[in-house]
């Protein structure tokens, strides 16, 4: 049993009234409700940091499981009544603490705005704790842990937004949002610009919609609504001696983008190549472009940022084409109802020599392997397909045939000429000759299963724990 998360993008109009859209004081009530919000939030950050001793503090309770009374930290539900009765005036606890007044700094404030900067704020204040204390534990000197910022994405729970499907006409759609305008909390309706698509996504009966996040930027505003799902799915372990499972391994490139293999009974069933279509050209010419004019604007300027354009153009680029590939992936996990996802564990790849631009082109290409990876992990999910690591030493070296070391090759000019970047992959022993990457593709599943080299490692005589120790539990 698993959950699977997803997020629907509501955008506001925020063009011109005569087109449409919400007026000029609209878009300014947004900004200041965002930048109250802000406040308020560092407001609680200041005041959780000051009590960091209230975060680690222990409870007891009864465990209707165990039937005894146990302890466990204190819940953030239990720290968010905490703060409310040590900072909100109210008829129970009229005095708040001495400097902790929020009702008197935020008079007005609806309290499911309150509530949601609470939590934000002991989410933020227990990460920093908690980073903090392993800094402390590991001895370092360098790499403390900042302070936490206070920006962060408005959250509009129930009592903030009015949001329903029936009134999200694909011409004539409005949201009712709380907004501060900078002396009073009122409603004000905005227009959305909805689509059938939308309504689908948030119409659908499987997905539960959870509290929406206004997102503000230069010049749009958006609703990002999360979505959940729940999902049955078999693990692993319990899977893996089934004769009749199915595997999906993924070999990902830089020209073929993915090489997609489905093995059953020990046979590759079906083969699926993703090319990149002239991608990686594409972003190369770009960031060819974008070396060359750091060039001629000299030294850098510390806070300057060039070339936002191209960059936001290939970063456009790359999410666009991870999301395809993963949806790929994904169609075919879905012709083989549980089976599970390889994928090689590739952690440090680093982009080789050779010029400024082709570093970064390289450096663009591995990020795109880590992009189609969790893309794909997530679009597999919601089909109850369950993704899976394996190990990738010499996938790319051994016959996924004999499992004999080979070769990578390329033919030039009717030549063949052994390259360790080769399109091409040839046995000696067998005489196999396969493309490269369907043959890594191929591999995957051998480490999957631990065939051939592929096998766990021993632990050495120095290695292994000594009897005594073991017999003490450690």
């Amino acid at each position: 049993m698993g959950q699977a998360t997803r997020t629907t993008k509501l955008l506001l109009d925020l063009s011109a009234r005569r087109q449409g859209g919400a007026n000029t004081e609209k878009r300014a009530a947004l900004d200041a409700t965002a930048e109250v919000l802000t406040a308020a939030r560092a407001f609680y950050i200041d005041f959780f940091l000051a009590h960091a001793d209230k975060l680690s503090e222990r409870v007891t309770y009864y465990s209707e499981a165990h039937l005894e009374m146990r302890e466990r930290l204190i819940s953030a539900h239990e720290l968010l009544t905490w703060a409310e009765a040590c900072t909100v005036a109210t008829t129970a606890h009229p005095h708040p603490w001495t400097g902790w007044n929020f009702t008197e700094r935020f008079a007005g404030m609806p309290f499911a705005y309150r509530r949601s900067v609470i939590k934000d704020a002991i989410g933020k204040v227990r990460s920093y704790l908690s980073n903090r204390a392993h800094w402390e534990k590991s001895g370092k000197k360098r790499g403390k842990p900042g302070l936490p910022g206070a920006t962060d994405h408005p959250t509009l729970y129930q009592r903030c937004i009015a949001l329903e499907l029936e009134a999200l006409d694909v011409k004539e759609a409005f949201v009712r949002i709380a907004v501060y305008t900078g002396q009073v909390w009122t409603w004000m309706q905005y227009p959305v610009n909805s689509s059938r698509y939308t309504m689908q996504r948030l119409g659908e009966a499987d997905w539960r919609r959870q509290s929406p996040t206004l997102v503000l930027r230069a010049h749009t505003a958006e609703l990002h609504i999360p979505q959940v799902k729940k999902i049955v799915a078999s693990k692993v372990m319990e899977r893996k001696h089934d004769p009749d499972l199915v595997t999906v391994a993924i070999d990902l490139n830089v020209k073929n983008l993915a090489v997609i293999t489905a093995r059953a009974h020990g046979t590759i069933i079906e083969t699926v190549f993703v090319t990149d279509h002239g991608l990686d050209a594409h972003r190369y010419r770009h960031l060819k472009r974008i070396a060359r004019k750091q060039w001629q604007s000299g030294r850098p300027v510390a806070g300057e940022h060039s070339n936002q354009q191209l960059w936001r153009h290939i970063d456009r680029l790359n999410e666009d084409a991870a999301h395809k590939v993963a949806r790929r992936i994904a169609a075919v996990c879905a012709r083989y109802p549980g089976c599970v996802l390889l994928f090689e564990r590739l952690r440090k790849i680093k982009p080789g020599p050779g010029s400024k631009s082709r570093r970064m082109n390289r450096k663009r290409a591995n990020q795109l392997r880590g992009k189609i990876n969790q893309h794909s992990r997530d679009k597999a999910y919601v089909e109850g397909v369950v993704t899976v690591e394996v190990n990738p030493h010499g996938t790319s070296q051994y016959c996924s045939r004999c499992g004999a070391k080979g070769e990578r090759f390329s033919y030039r000019g009717g030549k063949r000429v052994v390259e360790k970047w080769g399109k091409l992959f040839v046995c000696p022993v067998c005489h196999y000759e396969a493309n490269a990457d369907f043959n890594a593709s191929a591999n995957v599943h051998h480490s999957f299963y631990r065939e051939w080299h592929w096998q766990p490692r021993t632990v050495k005589a120095h290695q292994a724990p000594s009897p005594s120790a073991v017999a003490g539990g450690t």
